[in-house]
């Protein structure tokens, strides 16, 4: 096998994984055979998958199935969320854009939904940008007229993010114009995460901002997270994408929620 081949291979494997990871985690648990059948492949293919994913921490094997790890791997795992829902963020971040002037001072959390707004701020530079996303930072990197500020701190390669008590010092620094979110989950009129240093880090972002802004995919909505962020009234507007339930709009309206839903 070629090195070119083996990339390729091993790339294909890599998306199937995630896929397979995004089933089990939506539908609660699957047998074998029903994971082969909606990827369409061999169930020998599937069994490697499951392997490579329980020894990652994603899923947890049981006799004739497999169900979602109790646990924080896959929401933390960036690879994951990348994959999940690019469309609906890119419209999101489409809508929040229109919320950064040229001259502003900006900071992004270590979301993907917010990250799909990088690239679009190449067209309202010149502009100040912090943030601890490690996807982000290389990104901001290359485009002309974006001040980098990073916060450094303790690293996770799993969520390519600088977090801890460094991180949280270097936000507490500083004071912005604006600061762009998203969260785990949405109940009960507030935003929750799976994991507390994560929590941390964003709560101190929030206090740096002036102005701040969540950004939510509809699957985020009516899903329950363990660490509370903050109220959704805490938010100047908060942007969900279309395909949320009506009853979940009226409940935002009913807390006093300001927010807009964004079609596709």
């Amino acid at each position: 096998m070629t090195i070119e081949s083996l990339s390729v291979a091993t790339n294909k494997r890599a998306i199937r994984q995630r896929a397979l990871a995004q089933l089990v985690t939506e539908r609660g648990s699957l047998s074998a055979q029903e994971l082969a059948n909606e990827l369409n492949v061999s169930i020998m293919t599937v069994h490697r998958d499951l392997e490579d994913l329980e020894r990652q921490g994603v899923v947890r094997k049981f006799r004739g199935g497999v169900s979602a790890q109790p646990s924080v791997v896959f929401e933390s795992n960036v690879g994951f969320r990348m994959d999940a829902n690019p469309g609906e963020k890119r419209t999101l971040a489409e809508a929040a854009i229109k919320y950064v002037e040229p001259g502003m001072t900006i900071v992004l959390d270590n979301s993907t939904t917010v990250l799909q707004m990088v690239p679009l701020l190449a067209d309202v530079t010149p502009i100040y940008v912090a943030t601890n996303f490690l996807k982000a930072i290389n990104q901001l990197s290359s485009i002309p007229d974006i001040r980098l500020v990073t916060f450094g701190g303790d690293f996770d390669p799993t969520s390519d993010t600088f977090t801890g008590v460094l991180t949280e010092q270097a936000i507490e620094s500083i004071r912005v114009d604006a600061g762009f979110f998203s969260a785990s989950a949405v109940s009960g009129g507030s935003a929750y995460q799976r994991q507390s240093r994560i929590v941390a880090f964003k709560q101190a972002m929030m206090k740096a901002a002036n102005s701040k802004y969540l950004l939510l995919d509809h699957t985020k909505l009516d899903k329950v997270a363990f660490h509370k962020l903050a109220p959704l009234t805490d938010f100047d507007l908060v942007f969900i994408g279309e395909g949320a339930s009506t009853a979940s709009l009226e409940e935002l309206t009913r807390a006093g929620v300001k927010f807009e839903v964004i079609p596709a």
